[in-house]
């Protein structure tokens, strides 16, 4: 393994450049896209949880395969990216294609959307895992991994913080009263800021540790990797919970806010509650990234990880409380945001964090050093939860008697409550158990297999 100088800060923030356009990418998917295809579109929900698990479960499982192609890549620009560039040519254009405004309805838009959605998530997987594998490729170093890892999330949750603010209005806006068109319209533009942010990202950074004449990794292999760190199963159980509490009341805060809090029900009806939760989820998502490396270092990684644990679950519980006392208080659905979206962007940071220590710790036990296989899986536990609260989600609007554009039942508005807040709170604080129990890559330890590494360098 090669340890390098230290990272200039423009490497750093060049790097960080990339986030924002893959993450304006996901965020318009994430946030919008089961609702444009219920609300906009007139897709059962059952259909589109169907199409939602079904998609992320093939595509999750191509993920690690996905891992072993770049980690067996060898060109003069590296490994990581070649596959970064043709990953975002590709899933930009489909974005485009998926948000198309092509006029058709019934069985061929089903066919349509169905296509383009598989594929939007295999393309995804292409530039996704290469660019979080540079990660542990960047830099060697422990606090310099903490801030790398902060700042592509700093730039993540500001690509999340405008399109959730500002996207229905910019919908609006270019659609003038046709929001299917003003869709269409918003995902060229996001498609053309990505590719932008991306070669940025490709002419900027480039691969610092590495393992010289690594032999390439067989599928044998790929499994010896997965099966033998013993660590993996600990951050893919940490990111599975996080990722589907994370995902599931993200997805189903515009229905919450639209049916619960406001009671509005007209399809075009873009009220101020979700703007607000949605700004001040990513400036506290930003703040809280900024500050964990110091944190971490003030008061130690284990209770900064119960911070980002039982953040959110405090703050989901408040705003169930204040749901019934105050649904439509602007300032107690902020404040609510603020303490949810801390913990949030404290565990984004912190899953990208434990990656890259258990990428060192594959080396040290194994003595193969494998990013996009291990990097793979966080990809792949996404696109699980994906699947997951999707699924969760369109189900669970068919059984709690959703109807679209119209006032809710009660049992309707308990059952959103229960997937908005209940069912995170509860997995987010499995995130803190699966921690203090299977986690061992203590500083201390760390420390030490660090130490083991360049000393096996030397020899």
């Amino acid at each position: 393994m090669e340890k390098k100088d230290k990272l200039s800060w423009l490497s750093k923030l060049c790097f960080g450049i990339g986030a924002f356009g893959k993450d304006a990418v996901y965020a318009i998917v994430g946030t919008y896209l089961m609702m444009y295809l219920t609300d906009y579109r007139s897709v059962a929900p059952a259909f589109v949880g169907t199409l939602f698990m079904v998609a992320r479960i093939w595509d999750a499982f191509n993920d690690p395969f996905m891992g072993m192609i770049v980690d067996n890549t060898r060109t003069k620009w590296g490994k990581f990216r070649p596959w970064i560039f043709i990953g975002t040519i590709l899933n930009a254009i489909v974005l485009v294609f998926l948000f198309m405004n092509n006029g058709m309805t019934g069985n061929k838009y089903l066919v349509w959307c169905s296509v383009f959605y598989i594929l939007w998530g295999m393309t995804y997987t292409i530039m996704d895992i290469p660019y979080w594998s540079l990660v542990p490729a960047l830099t060697d170093d422990e606090n310099e991994r903490s801030q790398i890892s902060a700042i592509p999330r700093i730039f993540a949750s500001c690509a999340w913080l405008v399109i959730n603010s500002f996207g229905l209005v910019l919908v609006a806006k270019f659609g003038n009263g046709n929001d299917v068109k003003g869709f269409s319209i918003l995902s060229i533009i996001i498609a053309v800021v990505f590719i932008f942010s991306s070669v940025v990202t490709c002419l900027t950074c480039k691969e610092r540790v590495v393992t010289p004449k690594a032999e390439k990794t067989s599928i044998k292999g790929m499994i010896h990797v997965l099966f033998k760190n013993d660590q993996v199963k600990v951050i893919l159980g940490i990111a599975l919970f996080f990722n589907i509490a994370y995902q599931l009341s993200n997805s189903f805060a515009l229905y919450y806010f639209k049916y619960v809090a406001e009671k509005s029900y007209a399809s075009d009806t873009n009220g101020v509650l979700y703007p607000v939760y949605a700004a001040v989820a990513g400036f506290a998502q930003m703040g809280s990234m900024a500050i964990l490396p110091f944190l971490s270092q003030k008061i130690g990684k284990k209770v900064s990880f119960f911070l980002a644990s039982f953040l959110p679950v405090f703050g989901f519980a408040a705003l169930w409380i204040l749901g019934y006392i105050m649904p439509k208080n602007t300032i107690a659905v902020g404040v609510c945001s603020a303490i949810i979206n801390s913990g949030i962007g404290f565990m984004l940071v912190f899953i990208t964090v434990i990656l890259s220590e258990v990428v060192d710790y594959g080396e040290y036990k194994l003595g193969t050093r494998n990013e996009s296989i291990l990097f793979s899986m966080q990809t792949f536990v996404v696109k699980f939860a994906g699947a997951f609260s999707g699924f969760v989600s369109g189900i669970g609007l068919t059984l709690i008697g959703y109807v679209a554009n119209q006032a809710q039942t009660a049992g309707a508005i308990t059952g959103m409550r229960v997937i908005m807040f209940l069912i995170p709170a509860i997995l987010s604080a499995l995130c803190f158990l699966i921690y203090i129990k299977g986690y061992k890559l203590t500083p201390e330890f760390y420390k030490k297999m660090r130490e083991e590494l360049h000393v096996r360098k030397e020899q």
